[in-house]
């Protein structure tokens, strides 16, 4: 935007990721005249985006087909898109060295019309969620959209009376620790719009409150896992050992022992990324109940097993990174109570904001990039009035096969986090048969069982944080708040010994002088866990100024 028009755009899409940059491409598509702007926090494009990803291959063909029919060929495509899936293992974990390919048991599964059938990966593309959103944003500049990076939203200007959001407020910058104006203080601006799109990823900080505004609901809370992810850098013979077009996805050790527990959700991945990069990560639900668990203990395990230790053992970390993903799914999409729209009026919510991650798939970039194709063509085919836009784009995402895929694994999720792993997967695998369950929110699951792997050495989070490039500018106001101290130190550490020390994969949260204290705010990932799992919610996450967080390059 020029200084002249900063405050007024036709359309602001708050989130530069997948979401967000597919509603702004797929809009100049359909109009070229429209006023775009999209705005992010992130020092640029692809910085806060991180996911070990496989995608479907046509829905870009969906998106970006109508900006060249022959996208494909793009060299930035080429480099971007690291191959297809051509080697899928879904591997069951027994123990630290025993493992075994499930694939023909999810393969008899889609054979059957079985919804795990659902988790196959074949002929997908493997991708570098950062790299992804980067060559986006270049694709959205080409056509015209404005995208400004390092801009920080804290909130969204609603009138209640219309049902309308008249446009969001950016956060103050240039405060010193204590809050007091410094030299170069700059009053967070108010920027209006007449339609606004909510694509900030998980957990948005604006979509919260604007759900709130709104009074949208979700018909279940909404539930959350942890990634954690390192890119390692091996030998030539390791590489072509693991093959170019091989993903793996696996479940048991170190989250779930049958019978004899843990009792976990989740499992680990490992992805080839070129160049002789191997993304190996973990993924926990955030429903564990065990006071002591670091996500990053079972990376640690995850990589010491046998069959993954043999494939970067010697390796290089090169990157690394933490994000939450939304997995509640159809039950904890947040909507309107009167039309059921996903979102209020003029304002859309898209991707990870409005939780379209389907866990029977272990995936949602492509109903990210559906929800901004739908949103873009709500925009353009609603000229006359934005008021309707929120149930226009709700249509859409239903003609495009969203709701229903949603739908389909809409007990998968909630039945795992009822009766566990044990009991909930096979009875998830009944499908619409399977009972509704209401889980409880994450953070109440908590319990001082202990988590019986923990290794002998604590996990350098220091090194970790330090790959994730993560900075924030140190005389800032601490963007990190506990709500009342009394409850760290009368409830919290006496029965659970303080656990967001342990469970903060940058290693933000500090015991100082006798009090549990967010003593390391610049290290912040911004993956907002602390907010999902204090086991008394008592931690609140906040926006910091533009350009903080992590820098990720090609996670």
């Amino acid at each position: 935007m020029n200084q002249s028009d900063y405050k007024k755009t036709s359309v602001l899409i708050v989130g530069a990721g997948p979401a967000g940059l597919s509603a702004a491409i797929t809009l100049k598509c359909k109009n070229p005249n429209a006023k775009i702007c999209v705005i992010d926090k992130s020092h640029e494009p692809g910085n806060h985006n991180l996911s070990g990803a496989v995608i479907e291959s046509e829905v870009l063909a969906q998106l970006l087909r109508p900006v060249d029919k022959n996208w494909a060929l793009d060299p930035l495509a080429k480099d971007v898109l690291v191959g297809k899936v051509k080697r899928d293992n879904i591997m069951f974990f027994l123990g630290k060295k025993f493992s075994f390919n499930i694939f023909f048991v999810m393969a008899l599964a889609k054979k059957f019309g079985i919804c795990f059938g659902q988790m196959l990966h074949g002929d997908d593309y493997i991708v570098s969620v950062s790299k992804l959103t980067k060559w986006f944003a270049g694709i959205a500049e080409k056509l015209g959209v404005e995208i400004v990076t390092g801009f920080a939203v804290e909130d969204i200007i609603y009138d209640s009376q219309k049902d309308i959001a008249i446009g969001v407020k950016l956060v103050d910058q240039g405060l010193d620790k204590d809050g007091r104006p410094q030299p170069n203080y700059v009053k967070g601006e108010v920027i209006s719009a007449d339609a606004i799109v909510l694509a900030e990823g998980c957990d948005g900080l604006v979509t919260e409150r604007f759900i709130e505004k709104a009074a949208l609901v979700r018909e279940m809370p909404q539930l959350y896992s942890l990634g954690v992810k390192e890119l390692i850098k091996v030998s030539d013979a390791q590489y072509e050992k693991f093959t170019s077009g091989r993903v793996v996805h696996a479940m048991g050790y170190p989250l779930w022992t049958p019978v004899l527990g843990p009792a976990m959700f989740g499992g680990g991945i490992m992805y080839p990324m070129g160049k002789n990069q191997i993304a190996v990560g973990m993924i926990v639900g955030l429903d564990w109940k065990y006071c002591d668990f670091n996500p990053q203990d079972a990376l640690t395990n995850f990589k010491n097993h046998s069959f993954v230790k043999k494939f970067i053992a010697g390796g290089t970390i090169v990157q690394a990174g933490a994000k939450m993903i939304p997995e509640g799914g159809y039950y904890s999409m947040p909507r309107d109570a009167r039309t059921s729209a996903i979102g209020s009026g003029n304002v859309m919510l898209l991707g990870d904001s409005a939780g379209l991650v389907n866990m029977m798939k272990i995936k949602g970039l492509h109903n990210a990039i559906k929800s901004g194709i739908a949103a873009g063509t709500a925009i353009a085919e609603n000229t006359q009035s934005s008021v309707a836009l929120a149930s226009k784009y709700t249509e859409l995402l239903n003609r495009l096969g969203v709701i229903n895929e949603m739908r389909s694994a809409r007990k998968f999720r909630q039945a795992v986090a009822k009766l566990g792993p044990l009991f909930g997967m096979p009875l998830a695998s009944l499908g619409q048969k399977t009972p509704k369950f209401t889980p409880e929110e994450d953070y109440k699951e908590l319990s001082s069982k202990k988590y019986k792997y923990k290794p002998a050495k604590n996990y350098d989070k220091d090194t970790f944080t330090a790959m994730a490039a993560t900075t924030h500018r140190e005389e800032q106001p601490s963007h990190l708040k506990i709500i009342n101290r009394n409850t760290c130190a009368q409830k919290c550490t006496p029965k659970f010994n303080s656990p967001c020390i342990t469970f903060c994969p940058a290693g933000v949260y500090e015991t100082v002088a006798g009090q549990v204290s967010p003593a390391n705010p610049s290290n912040c990932l911004h993956c907002k866990t602390c907010q999902r799992k204090c086991p008394f919610d008592n931690i609140r996450w906040t926006v910091p100024e533009g350009s903080g967080g992590p820098r990720y390059q090609n996670m």
